[in-house]
């Protein structure tokens, strides 16, 4: 059921957030797109006119089709109650073949690697406009040293204070942003008259022309550095969920036109800067810093640094959001998980933001210059791209669009994709190898979590529970047996009608004899919606066995102790479970007795029988086990009595032993 509360609606605030949080990184494309293209084709002396006004029609089609027709206008449409983003994406049609799990891990693991080169790229980029300002050109010249030093202190900054939440600066974000957009659009504006001719780039043939102009010396892979331009509106869709689709359309039309003015004026003054010895000359030259009127280099270096680091936390916040929702869909391993922020979408994972910085800092450290790192940025994008246009097609035919416009719609776009996915395949070795080597690491271990999941759920051996009520009855009235705790919980991760793992009766019966009051069986349900917090309880017509399914939302966190505690208070009520007074207690009249949670931990059998892949797959989740968060972290238990009993992990067959007796 879809909850208001997280519906956003359209407003003056809405839109400002959604300045500030969901078009950082296509708002930080002007510092580096056209750079990148000049440096390419050999420098400013090295273009014309023609070519000029070519790169700007491209840019400007670009972003039309990808972001504006393809995300802003179709992918918003495929919500999850409000929330977006590739797993959200799956998430909504997943029904439609299991098979559409393998685009969800291709599309999320190459928009977690290359999402990576974020923050180094707009941070070194904005640093390297201080050569702009003459005392500092003249203290430290083309020395790219200090650029790394203060890019890295930079970054460090940045990551350290995620640990705090962003709600202090969060604020800020949408007003900076709006002033940022504004400031490229002016600046855009007031250089356009050196060559008012750059107008035409709004017709598509100057585009078109261009990719077979013999003055294009790229040719059609020039496309991969095009595509810089809008590798910003995948993170578009995954960050609806904070501002709403509303806002992001309302706002869409300023942000688009304040870019392509940017860009217009880019290119209006290479045209006028063409020829002259001055500009001719200058190394790593940067029309977007040359733009700016004589005396503004300090504030658009300032400017574009705040801009940058901007861009880069709502990446990284982004990178927090992916990384929950592939952990709540089964696609990664746990990991801890805080919520410094006074909202849910306010989150922080050590484990993710260390392994950012550290790979920010080496991309950093390695690549060193921003040109560099531009040539490696995008290739991943691109993939993450065509998986959702693919899932997109899916989502279309479920809600009975007409197949004609599905099929239109999965051809163009797939067609236009895999053009610029081609074209960047020329980064590949010229860094691209980077993202796409990190992109395979993510990709490998969604597949061994969620293979090994399948394999588990394929072969576990499970008993039918009324086989053994008898016996859990006994052992509940049994008086010779002193009581091992009034309420003993197991977290089960599966609970279908009367079916149970095996490893839980024989925790009870045969490990140790726990007698309780009551054994509480909790199952914890991820559900398609997001903000989902249901349960269904089936006490079995006893009073002491509670068989609890607990229905959470991808985005929820699952502290199954604090759900607890409402259930048990609500079955007493109800009168469904006998009251459990406690005549020591610091409440007095407390009802509700001491629990102990047993949580039980998987060892690999050495005598099951299972293929080799299998068995390689299974023994590599165990090792990953070890690294990840503990469950009782997970499920927050933390402050609760927990005990851990390690059972074998039987997959597959066991092996048969043939001894023979010594006569």
């Amino acid at each position: 059921m879809e909850k208001k509360s997280h519906v956003k609606k359209l407003s003056v605030a809405g839109l400002l957030v959604a300045m500030g949080v969901v078009y950082g990184d296509i708002g930080t494309s002007p510092l580096y797109v056209m750079k990148a293209i000049l440096m390419e084709n050999g420098g400013l002396s090295s273009v014309t006119n023609d070519f000029v006004i070519g790169v700007v029609s491209l840019v400007f089609w670009t972003v039309m089709l990808l972001t504006t027709v393809k995300y802003v206008i179709i992918a918003l449409n495929a919500d999850n109650h409000g929330e977006g983003g590739i797993f959200s994406l799956y998430t909504l049609v997943r029904k439609g073949g299991k098979y559409l799990i393998i685009p969800a891990m291709i599309g999320g693991a190459a928009l977690l690697a290359d999402g990576v080169l974020t923050p180094a790229v707009t941070v070194t980029t904005a640093i390297e406009g201080l050569r702009g300002i003459p005392n500092f050109y003249d203290q430290f010249g083309n020395n790219q040293n200090i650029i790394v030093i203060i890019t890295l202190v930079i970054l460090l900054f940045l990551f350290l204070i995620q640990r705090f939440g962003t709600d202090f600066v969060g604020k800020a974000f949408g007003p900076i942003m709006l002033l940022w957009f504004t400031f490229l659009g002016v600046m855009g504006l007031i250089n356009i008259p050196y060559d008012f001719s750059v107008i035409r780039a709004l017709n598509p043939y100057y585009a078109i022309h261009l990719l077979f102009s013999p003055e294009n010396k790229m040719g059609v892979f020039i496309l991969g550095s095009i595509f810089l331009a809008t590798t910003g509106a995948e993170a578009l869709y995954s960050d609806m969920g904070h501002v709403g689709k509303k806002n992001i359309r309302f706002s869409w039309p300023y942000i688009f036109a304040c870019l392509m003015l940017n860009y217009a004026g880019q290119a209006a003054w290479i045209m006028h800067a063409k020829g002259n010895p001055v500009y001719e000359n200058l190394e790593n030259l940067n029309p977007f810093f040359q733009i700016l009127p004589d005396g503004w280099i300090v504030f658009g270096v300032v400017f574009a640094t705040v801009a940058a680091v901007i861009a880069s936390q709502a990446l990284i916040s982004g990178s927090f959001t992916l990384v929950s929702e592939a952990i709540k869909l089964k696609l990664l391993p746990r990991m801890r998980i805080f919520y410094p922020g006074s909202s849910i979408g306010q989150m922080y994972i050590p484990a993710v933001n260390f392994i950012l910085w550290a790979a920010c800092s080496l991309i950093v450290l390695t690549f060193r210059t921003s040109s560099h790192m531009e040539a490696a940025y995008g290739l991943s994008i691109t993939v993450t791209m065509l998986m959702t246009t693919f899932l997109l097609y899916h989502y279309m035919i479920q809600k009975n669009v007409s197949r004609f416009l599905a099929y239109l719609m999965v051809l163009f776009f797939g067609f236009l994709e895999t053009f610029f996915f081609i074209s960047s395949v020329t980064k590949f070795f010229h860094g691209g190898f980077v993202a796409v080597g990190m992109a395979l690491i993510i990709l490998a271990l969604m597949y061994i979590w969620y293979r090994s999941n399948q394999i588990q759920e394929n072969t576990s051996q499970e008993v039918n529970f009324q086989d053994y009520m008898g016996q859990l009855k006994e052992l509940h009235e049994d008086d010779r047996i002193p009581y091992y705790q009034t309420n003993v919980v197991f977290l089960v991760p599966k609970l279908e009608e009367d079916q149970i793992p095996q490893q839980f009766i024989y925790s009870i019966l045969d490990k140790r004899l726990k007698r309780a009051k009551a054994y509480w069986f909790v199952n914890v349900e991820v559900t398609d919606e997001p903000y989902t917090e249901e349960f269904s309880v089936d006490m079995m017509g006893t009073d002491f066995v509670v068989k609890v399914k607990l229905y959470l939302g991808f985005r929820m966190s699952q502290d199954v102790n604090v759900y607890l505690r409402q259930i048990i208070h609500d079955l007493m009520k109800q009168g469904r479970l006998p009251k459990q007074p406690q005549h020591y207690s610091l409440t007095p009249g407390r009802q509700v007795g001491d629990f102990r949670f047993v949580l039980i931990q998987e060892e690999l059998s050495s005598t099951t029988e299972v293929a080799k892949w299998d068995r390689q797959i299974m023994q590599a989740r165990l090792a990953i086990k070890r690294y990840a968060v503990s469950p009782e972290r997970w499920f927050g238990l933390e402050y609760s009595e927990v005990v851990y009993e390690s059972v074998p992990l039987i997959v597959g067959q066991t092996r048969k032993t043939w001894l023979k007796e010594r006569k």
